[in-house]
């Protein structure tokens, strides 16, 4: 084995496969960075060289999305145009348990595109060098295995529950292998066909500079507990949780601080599309007179599209609300690049105490122990993100915006977020990040 980690180390064998559609699947493949060939993460839809056939299927399908996610923020129409692109990748309800196998429209889509020549450029790069793939996205899994790529494919699974969609043509005859981030998304891939063997419930992959210092000393979590320890403080001003679970926190955490190093943060993420960016300004429109003075602190993070960046920039030009930018009590988080943003990202995270977002990958970031505000859903797979969100604890779904003044301090008083974020630390999956390497290891080693 620790010749196994010597070749691993000094080749770095694997191929890691994102897509630059959204921010899902790349913000996925992030913490797997340093699992890659050469130290580079591949976007199948836009790397060096792809054809120009190929980028166009790409393309279309990117647009469409996007130009759907917007659409849905319009009302009566949008909606209705929405739910009908929705029905596609419809996750159906888990009980009572039958047979899923059968093929979806998308699922047919795609190997249609595939029978056709998509993909088969870059998987014939990818075979001068056969090391095992790690896609975030099931479409160059299905690539892969069409174009019979020599070596072991793993597609990591990014929600709480998935569509047909994400299963292969011949589930029985798949070598595709899974990572999952929990039991739900094991036992649907199993509906669907997929071997049993050919399922790992690793947990979502998850930054592991939020965790700890040394990637060889992950399990003490020293990063993350630190972290944690000031932000309950925030989270829990009248000590209402503490009262009740003072020994489980300390024997989790150890002894909390005294002070907090840092006001109460809320971070809202904005989607890649610019979904949902209107929440951020009522956030901060309502509580303006706290972020004034100094009470909280706002991060709008924005990702790396400069208009949605720009959105909000001219807003707060028009308004008294510029002048927070001067105390720091407004914060617009963005990056020149996607890794970039990545890492400011994760970096704010560290002082951030409660993160507002719909339920999208960032639902997993409930294992760092920060809690989740659930805005609305945008399509299937994130209504049962919020399921599993609410069902674990780990979040609670927005009230109206407008009173936000009412409801969340309501919460904080009594307690409910600060339960939400040791729910999260104590039963949320931590080390996905590492329980992948494990395998990606041992896969190397036997290969």
């Amino acid at each position: 084995m620790q010749l196994a980690y010597f070749m691993f180390y000094i080749n770095q064998k694997a191929w890691v496969i994102a897509v630059n559609m959204g921010y899902g699947h790349q913000r996925t493949a992030n913490p797997l960075k340093y699992l890659a060939f050469e130290g580079k993460i591949i976007n199948a839809n836009d790397y060096t060289e792809i054809p120009i056939n190929d980028k166009k299927i790409w393309e279309t399908a990117r647009n469409f999305y996007e130009f759907i996610s917007r659409l849905s923020r319009i009302p009566l129409i949008g909606k209705f145009i929405f739910s009908f692109y929705d029905h596609f990748q419809k996750i159906f309800v888990f009980y009572p348990k039958k047979n899923l196998s059968k093929l979806n429209i998308a699922l047919k889509l795609i190997y249609f595109f595939i029978k056709r020549g998509w993909g088969k450029h870059l998987i014939e790069k990818l075979k001068e060098n056969p090391l095992p793939i790690i896609t975030t996205f099931f479409v160059p899994a299905f690539m892969a295995e069409f174009f019979n790529y020599p070596g072991e494919i793993f597609c990591v699974v990014c929600d709480a529950d998935i569509n047909r969609a994400w299963a292969p043509l011949n589930c029985q005859k798949s070598k595709i292998k899974y990572f999952v981030p929990n039991q739900r998304t094991l036992e649907r891939l199993k509906l669907y066909g997929v071997k049993p063997e050919n399922i790992f419930l690793t947990g979502y992959p998850l930054p592991l500079e939020n965790i700890s210092l040394q990637k060889n000393e992950i399990s003490k979590m020293e990063i993350l507990k630190e972290d944690l320890k000031y932000r309950l403080l925030n989270l829990d001003p009248k000590n209402r949780y503490f009262e009740k679970y003072q020994k489980l926190i300390e024997k989790n955490l150890g002894k909390l601080h005294k002070k907090s190093n840092h006001p109460l943060t809320i971070m809202f993420s904005v989607g890649g599309a610019g979904a949902q960016k209107e929440i951020g300004i009522k956030i901060i429109k309502k509580l303006a007179s706290q972020i004034e003075q100094g009470k909280i602190k706002i991060i709008l993070a924005v990702g790396i599209k400069e208009k949605i960046k720009k959105y909000f920039e001219q807003i707060f030009s028009k308004t008294n609300e510029e002048q927070f930018f001067i105390n720091q009590g407004i914060e617009i988080l963005s990056g020149n690049n996607i890794e970039d943003y990545f890492q400011k990202f994760n970096l704010a995270l560290r002082k951030t105490d409660i993160l507002w977002t719909k339920p999208s990958e960032l639902s997993f970031y409930n294992a760092l122990g920060i809690p989740i505000i659930i805005a609305p859903s945008i399509g299937s797979h994130e209504e049962f993100n919020k399921r599993w969100l609410l069902k674990s604890g780990f979040g609670l779904c927005q009230e109206n915006p407008n009173c936000i003044t009412e409801w969340l301090f309501d919460w904080l008083n009594h307690g409910y977020l600060a339960e939400a974020a040791m729910q999260g630390f104590i039963k949320g999956e931590k080390m996905g990040t590492f329980n992948i390497e494990q395998i990606i290891v041992n896969s190397c080693a036997n290969f």
